[in-house]
Formats: C-alpha cells, sequence, structure tokens
C-alpha cells in the first residue's frame, strides 16, 4: 500500500463521517465603530440550516427561502433574527437594525447594526439561531474593539454570555 492510497482512503473515511455527521455552525463578526458610534455585525449562516429552522418554526414544510411565496428572503430573515439574536451593551438592551443579506456558495451574509452605540465596557450577546432545530449548533461569535478581539462560542447549553473590554 502506497502512501497516496493511504492518504486518499483516510480523506475518504474523513469525507464520509463529515457527510453524515455535518457541521451546525454560525459565525457572527461584530465590530465597534467608535467614530461611526455603530456596531457592524455580519453573521454567516447555512442556507440549507436557516430554510430548515425557518419551515419547523413557522409550520411550513413547502417553505424555500430563495424563493419564498409570500414576502421576501429579507422578510423571513429579518424576523427569525429579530427573534434569536439580541445584544445588549453594560445590561441595556440594544436596538438593531436588519440591513440585508447576501448569497455566498451555500451560506447566507446577513448585515445588521446598532446604532447611537456610546463606549460601553461590557457587551451580551444572545445568539439561539438554529438550536431549535440542531442541538449541535454552535454560533461562534467574534467582538473587535479598537485592536482587541475577544471570542464567543454559544451552544443550546449556553445561548448567551458576556464580554468584557476596558
Amino acid at each position: 500500500m502506497t502512501l497516496f492510497t493511504t492518504i486518499s482512503g483516510f480523506i475518504n473515511v474523513f469525507a464520509l463521517c463529515f457527510y453524515l455527521h455535518p457541521i451546525h455552525v454560525s459565525v457572527t463578526e461584530i465590530e465597534f465603530d467608535e467614530k461611526e458610534q455603530a456596531l457592524e455585525i455580519m453573521m454567516r449562516v447555512f442556507i440549507d440550516d436557516l430554510e430548515l429552522s425557518l419551515r419547523n418554526s413557522l409550520k411550513n414544510p413547502e417553505l424555500d427561502i430563495l424563493d419564498p411565496k409570500s414576502g421576501t428572503t429579507d422578510d423571513l430573515a429579518r424576523e427569525y433574527l429579530r427573534e434569536h439574536f439580541k445584544i445588549s451593551l453594560d445590561s441595556r438592551p440594544q436596538k438593531t437594525r436588519y440591513l440585508g443579506h447576501e448569497r455566498e456558495s451555500d451560506a447566507f451574509i446577513f448585515y445588521i447594526e446598532a446604532s447611537n452605540v456610546k463606549k460601553w465596557k461590557s457587551i451580551t450577546i444572545h445568539n439561539d439561531i438554529i438550536m431549535a432545530t440542531h442541538d449541535d449548533q454552535s454560533n461562534i461569535v467574534h467582538v473587535y474593539v479598537k485592536d482587541k478581539v475577544k471570542s464567543l462560542r454559544l451552544t443550546r447549553n449556553t445561548p448567551a454570555d458576556k464580554l468584557a473590554f476596558d
């Protein structure tokens, strides 16, 4: 058996395991723009996971998120994210505004903003998207403030957590 055959076999087994046990994850980046006094938020979510979650929550097994029969993809996403993604600064809930989305391969990138943000010391993020559908869902959150980056991994057992910045 050659090294190539061994490596090829390992890759095939790994790919099969990955296919049989897909990873359920979203990645959110939150950047504090001090000059604009805003939190600029980008969230990447797999389209099929979001569609399944929306089908379940809306009790609509025929829903096609890319071509909804009523409303738009943005309408569906705006409402879903409003319910499942929340931010507080220094224990004060922030109003977020859904700006839109773009499609990148098999994922959506959602753009969200919180305006009129003054200086703050702590941020609490609640992100339980997809968790009602996939109990192994992880929502990774990276928060950028000046030259510092801090991260969270939110799960069904811990759908919200807090980060402190000096």
